[in-house]
């Protein structure tokens, strides 16, 4: 043994694991500051267009017109479960593009059984610096 490594040199001490920075880990880009809205809004609107959770929860965060889409689209829950009885959906991965400093335009696969459906939605952040849903995609449905 030699004198730096030895034992009780460093006796008591503990020190943290290193840290993967591996970039294939689950959820690698989730925790990025622009991945949080946009990874939080795909699924509060999934759970939404699911049946999972009611409309009137996405008031706060959405401009009207993707508030009224989504009023007009939750009762016939689009992004249920393929069977009925089946596994609820997920989001399988959501990315984004940012035409401009506070607009975030942003797409999310939505997987239910193998079923494989897209969800496209934009945000924008408000003078208050909170992100809002401003427009939402599915299938032809447009706001």
């Amino acid at each position: 043994m030699n004198r730096t490594t030895g034992p009780g040199r460093n006796a008591g001490r503990r020190s943290a694991p290193p840290r993967r920075t591996d970039s294939r880990r689950p959820g690698g880009g989730y925790r990025t500051r622009a991945g949080i809205p946009r990874y939080w809004f795909a699924e509060q609107l999934l759970l939404t267009l699911s049946g999972q959770r009611p409309v009137h929860r996405m008031i706060g965060h959405t401009l009207p017109a993707a508030y009224d889409l989504l009023a007009e689209l939750a009762p016939r829950a689009p992004l249920r479960p393929a069977a009925p009885g089946g596994r609820a959906p997920v989001v399988h991965r959501c990315d984004e593009f940012q035409p401009r400093p506070g607009v975030i335009e942003a797409y999310a696969r939505i997987v239910s059984g193998d079923r494989l459906e897209a969800l496209a939605f934009r945000l924008e952040q408000g003078t208050d610096r909170r992100w809002r849903c401003s427009a939402v995609e599915l299938g032809c449905a447009r706001a």
